[in-house]
């Protein structure tokens, strides 16, 4: 695959962006719409720090100029064929759209997610929870409409007493972004764009609002993806813009 020329094709004219220290863009994963809006940000933003989602410390400590201008390369580096994450076609323009800025991990690496198995999520994330607010419990309120919310979103199938762990997982990597935004900040002196999905964007509950607490000075900014005919991501973001629909199978046909 040409990777160069897609990372061409996207790299069309930038939407003006104030300036702010956090760019928060938010994507449906597979939805390649998303991640061209995405390209055009993080070039009209000219950020020193990049911030995955997708991709651990580990990771991002193999990064360097070189790889970021070979694609071929830099995927394999990355490991992301057996990633799970979609074509990587659609994420190296924003690589490529800030050569020049740092790479930075926000993913929570599969053995701390088993952790949350048998311990709580404030023993996995680490000495700085209470400072990132794990060691408090939600509101009983956003409990039950995150809980309902993971029920939805694995097709009503999951055993009820798994819904409280994977709340707690979404707590887990929110605050796993939120901590390399900080670490990006200190090390860059921003502006750091945030590639995540728009759960993780979202300024009620999401990884701005533990940005916020540990960081109350920096001016965060939050960008939420929607697809026409399905309508706006759920959340609350500064910004909404929509793309095109993606043709996708049947999500709950595993579960059948």
């Amino acid at each position: 695959m040409n990777y160069a020329l897609i990372a061409a094709a996207m790299l069309v004219c930038p939407v003006p962006l104030s300036a702010q220290d956090v760019i928060f863009l938010g994507e449906t994963h597979d939805n390649p719409g998303h991640h061209k809006r995405q390209t055009e940000r993080v070039i009209a933003a000219k950020p020193r720090a990049l911030v995955f989602e997708m991709l651990t410390t580990d990771q991002t400590s193999l990064v360097t100029p070189d790889l970021v201008g070979n694609a071929d390369q830099l995927e394999q580096a990355l490991g992301w064929e057996s990633s799970g994450w979609p074509d990587f076609s659609m994420y190296y323009p924003i690589f490529a759209a800030a050569p020049e800025a740092q790479v930075f991990g926000g993913a929570v690496p599969r053995e701390d997610a088993r952790r949350l198995m048998s311990e709580p999520v404030q023993a996995v994330f680490g000495e700085d929870a209470k400072q990132f607010g794990l060691d408090q419990p939600l509101p009983d309120t956003q409990q039950t409409k995150r809980e309902a919310m993971q029920m939805a979103a694995h097709c009503d199938a999951l055993p009820e007493n798994m819904l409280p762990m994977m709340v707690n997982m979404q707590r887990l990597r929110d605050a796993a972004l939120a901590r390399a935004v900080v670490q990006a900040f200190e090390e860059t002196g921003g502006p750091v764009a945030v590639i995540t999905g728009n759960g993780h964007a979202r300024k009620d509950w999401g990884a701005p609002v533990i940005l916020d607490r540990v960081a109350p000075n920096l001016d965060i900014y939050s960008l939420g993806q929607g697809e026409e005919g399905v309508g706006p991501p759920d959340g609350v973001f500064d910004e909404i813009t929509f793309s095109p629909t993606v043709e996708r199978d049947d999500p709950c046909a595993a579960f059948k």
